[in-house]
């Protein structure tokens, strides 16, 4: 079965031309004639598509190109495939069917170089690292490959300083200062050495949004002749290389008219034209065949279409972000918006940070690029941790684009919700530069995806300068009213404190009258106890005899404890207990008071008071003395 390009017809061709035909395309995959990287042609006859064989019939012109053979004549005469592998200053040259694998090709090298397998990296392959089991068919190569081994393991000899340079300027960044040509615009993009050339092409796909197998290029070396060639050995500049690239003139171009481009080290992208230049034919799409290291890498949605939780949202984000361009990233802030405002505004002045908000589109060229060399630079990661809080959205569905612009109308005012509505989808990403204000939030800066690393980082860092003097002027503002809080602290303390004592020594006092209170009461209480004993006493004493009486009568004379004396006439025969209640009907209780006698010295209350006072020699006259009992 054949297939026609165009409206071409299949004429009834000699013979030997369907045959020279048929030959040609026998030894290649997919009907497509390629070329190997040193410019020999395929063994075997060949047949060129450009230079038909003539018809028989002069009046109509017929073209055949080789397509796709029978399944059955494939599998009948496998094709065979070489590489050229290098290992310092070793070329080691292998010859093995499509139907091999990588493994087997590590083993030829193993007994040629002495190398286990263990310890041998292979590279240089187009699409990338590839596994010890994967079949070479499937890696769809040309016939003639160059690859390297790495052995970073084992110590290179003393005797061979070119691998060494070479295993160096692999671990090296190249800066390739890369310019379009049609709209004059520069693109500073960071390679490692042991990418590829036709890596390179691949990111600047993204960018510009030509095909490889259309882009024109100037400034390479000579000595870069292959597209799987790695940087390192492709003998650029280091560290930075200057290049040109623009649009070929036409989709299609014959081998010669790209060498006459090239004579002034002009390098055609043809490796993917050859591989790919009827794939629109076959219903695959540009973006399909070139765009492979990012559509690769974007087979599940950053985020869910119509997330109900933004953290939910922002963690299947960070995840997505880290398995297409690494761990090295920025930490995105999982929560939401408003928690996101929170966490940079709403804190003390020397705490606060910029708010960077990263909006991604996936249907954007930009977004590989700026994602993968931009937004993954050590120097912008590390700047944006110590300095923002980074928080992102993802804009490709409809659902989630509007439900971030509500977000943004919210936070941000109308107007900065219809300048996102109105980008286009080839301006994405963009980079918000978000500054908390006393009443709103600011947008300093818009950032696009179509920068560089030092237009970006400038940028982030003049965003800083602002964000710093107006955080300056928040911190001075904010210890000048703590100051006055603190002032104002101390003096209600003191105020509590001085209403305190007040109320104490009020409280005491209140309590010391209570208690004096109390006591007069108490005093009040048993002087009139007293004094009610003190009456009955007095009114209980027999009257005072008189001087001239029958009976005998005893004069007494008491002297007080403040120096007064107390004198009375007692019958002989009274007993010693009116004496006691005289003297308590005076005041002086004999249970607290003493009545001592002089001559000889004796406590008269100890005297049993029924005695009468002939009894106790109180007779006829004595004086007395009171004492206070201790």
């Amino acid at each position: 079965m054949m297939f026609l390009k165009g409206k071409f017809q299949l004429q009834q061709l000699p013979a030997h031309y369907l045959q020279a035909a048929i030959n040609g395309v026998i030894p290649q995959e997919n009907g497509i004639l390629q070329s190997d990287y040193g410019g020999e042609t395929i063994p075997g006859p060949a047949f060129d598509p450009s230079h038909p064989a003539p018809a028989p019939a002069p009046s109509s012109s017929s073209a055949f190109r080789p397509v796709m053979p029978s399944r059955q004549i494939v599998e009948r005469q496998p094709r065979m495939l070489d590489f050229r592998v290098e290992y310092r200053d070793r070329n080691v040259d292998v010859v093995l069917e499509d139907s091999c694998t990588v493994g087997e090709i590590k083993q030829i090298l193993e007994n040629e170089l002495q190398i286990p397998v263990s310890k041998m990296l292979l590279k240089g392959w187009k699409t990338g690292d590839v596994e010890d089991s994967t079949v070479l068919k499937s890696l769809h190569l040309p016939k003639n490959n160059s690859l390297y081994v790495l052995t970073p393991d084992l110590p290179p000899p003393s005797s061979s300083s070119h691998a060494g340079a070479l295993q160096e300027s692999l671990n090296q960044n190249f800066m390739l200062i890369i310019t379009h040509r049609e709209v004059q615009r520069e693109y500073n993009l960071n390679f490692s050495g042991s990418s590829t050339i036709q890596e390179v092409k691949r990111n600047v796909y993204d960018l510009t949004s030509i095909p490889v197998r259309h882009q024109l290029w100037e400034g390479w070396p000579t000595s870069a002749t292959d597209d799987s060639m790695c940087l390192a050995e492709s003998g650029l500049s280091y560290p930075c290389h200057r290049l040109t690239v623009g649009r070929r003139s036409s989709p299609v171009q014959t081998r010669e008219q790209s060498e006459e481009q090239s004579t002034d080290v002009h390098m055609v992208s043809d490796s993917d034209g050859d591989d790919f230049e009827d794939a629109s034919e076959f219903g695959v799409d540009d973006g399909e065949v070139f765009g492979m290291a990012s559509s690769a890498l974007r087979k599940s949605p950053m985020m869910p279409e119509n997330a109900e939780n933004e953290g939910d949202a922002l963690l299947q984000f960070t995840a997505e972000f880290s398995s297409r361009y690494g761990d090295c990233h920025p930490v995105f802030f999982i929560g939401s918006l408003e928690a996101a405002f929170q966490e940079a505004f709403y804190v003390k002045a020397r705490d606060r940070k910029l708010l960077a908000i990263y909006l991604h589109h996936d249907e954007s060229v930009l977004t590989n690029v700026f994602c993968s060399q931009m937004l993954c630079a050590e120097s912008i990661v590390s700047y944006l941790s110590q300095n923002f809080i980074t928080w992102a959205w993802d804009l490709t569905k409809d659902a989630n684009r509007a439900r971030f612009l509500t977000m943004c109308n919210r936070h941000f005012g109308s107007v900065v919700a219809q300048t996102i509505r109105t980008q286009k989808t080839d301006q994405f990403p963009l980079f918000l530069i978000i500054m908390g204000k006393r009443s709103s939030n600011e947008v300093l800066n818009v950032i696009q995806g179509n920068t560089t690393v030092d237009e970006l980082m400038m940028r982030l860092m003049a965003a800083m300068e602002i964000f710093t003097a107006q955080q300056q002027e928040d911190i001075k503002d904010e210890d000048e009213r703590e100051a006055r809080e603190n002032v104002k602290r101390e003096q209600d303390e003191a105020y509590r404190l001085s209403l305190e004592a007040d109320r104490a020594k009020r409280e005491a006092h209140e309590r010391e009258m209570a208690e004096q209170f109390r006591l007069e009461q108490i005093r009040k209480e048993q002087e009139e106890e007293r004094e009610a004993i003190r009456l009955s006493l007095e009114q209980a004493l027999p009257p005072e005899p008189k001087e001239e009486n029958a009976e005998p009568v005893s004069k007494l004379r008491i002297r007080t404890p403040s120096g007064e004396f107390l004198e009375r006439r007692f019958l002989a025969s009274n007993k010693l207990q009116i004496v006691f209640d005289f003297v308590a009907s005076k005041g002086f209780p004999w249970d607290e008071f003493k009545l001592l006698s002089t001559f000889p010295r004796r406590d008269v209350t100890q005297l049993d008071p029924n005695k009468s006072l002939l009894e106790v020699k109180l007779f006829p006259q004595e004086t007395l003395f009171l004492e206070a009992k201790e």
